[in-house]
């Protein structure tokens, strides 16, 4: 049964696999047997990661890429499919926030979000499929959408990465059906609130905690907890799913 979850021969790219849920999600995907591409805007850090996991005896390399640029993202995809003659799987992992209400979020801010978390997502979904197209390879993308594009956070000003995440959502289902007669299958992982680098921070403050109160598992996630769930999408173990948004959030959002 196992044997379903293997990767064994597949070329796996993440995007914003530098730090925190990417590289924990370029780990696992990794330890299943898949060779990983860092597609990071972070050079630097994308460098170290793909080293760390060499290191640990895995195959992996870094390429840098703005999500947000299409170019640079068609760019990526062609590297990948010269240098390996294939791409079986692609974690949309790149993302980012910006806090404030919706009665004083500037253009530029709505615009940053927009572009990196929805736009994002376009460009490496319809670049990476048409290659799996053209190469007639039955491949895995997954979206890392929000458990905010579900509901509107309480006592938190992120309208607007709500609504591009919820925009994430409706790309996954809408690139799924176009192209699951031709294997190639599009999933989403809605993560809650989980201990990277860049929430730790926000997690000590007050609005942290109330976050904590709301979690009706009363802690919040190791980035490793979410690795296995990338691993099960990315393999036959699920090859009977598209479509679909799967929630991991600790209970979050059963209130």
């Amino acid at each position: 049964m196992l044997e379903a979850f293997s990767l064994t021969g597949k070329v796996a790219v993440v995007t914003g696999g530098a730090q925190g849920l990417g590289r924990a999600m370029a780990f696992s995907l990794a330890g299943a047997g898949a060779k990983i591409v860092i597609a990071d805007i972070n050079e630097e850090k994308a460098r170290a990661t793909a080293e760390e996991l060499r290191q640990a005896g895995f195959a992996a390399e870094a390429y840098q890429v703005d999500v947000a640029q299409r170019s640079g993202v068609d760019s990526l995809v062609s590297h990948v499919v010269e240098r390996y003659g294939r791409l079986d799987v692609v974690v949309n992992s790149a993302g980012l926030n910006r806090r404030y209400p919706m009665a004083e979020i500037t253009e530029a801010d709505y615009d940053t979000i927009m572009d990196v978390n929805l736009k994002g997502t376009f460009n490496v979904c319809q670049a990476a499929g048409r290659a799996m197209l053209n190469l007639g390879i039955r491949g895995s993308l997954i979206n890392i959408s929000s458990m905010s594009s579900l509901i509107i956070n309480r006592r938190r000003p992120v309208g607007v990465y709500c609504a591009a995440k919820a925009g994430v959502n409706g790309l996954t289902r809408a690139f799924a059906a176009e192209w699951a007669p031709h294997g190639i299958r599009v999933n989403a992982i809605a993560p809650g609130y989980f201990l990277t680098p860049l929430n730790e921070p926000w997690m000590q403050t007050e609005q942290g905690r109330d976050a904590l109160e709301q979690t009706p598992m009363g802690r919040f996630a190791d980035p490793k907890e979410i690795g296995p769930t990338a691993v099960y999408l990315a393999s036959d173990a699920s090859s009977f799913m598209t479509g679909h948004v799967l929630v991991l959030d600790g209970g979050y959002t059963i209130w």
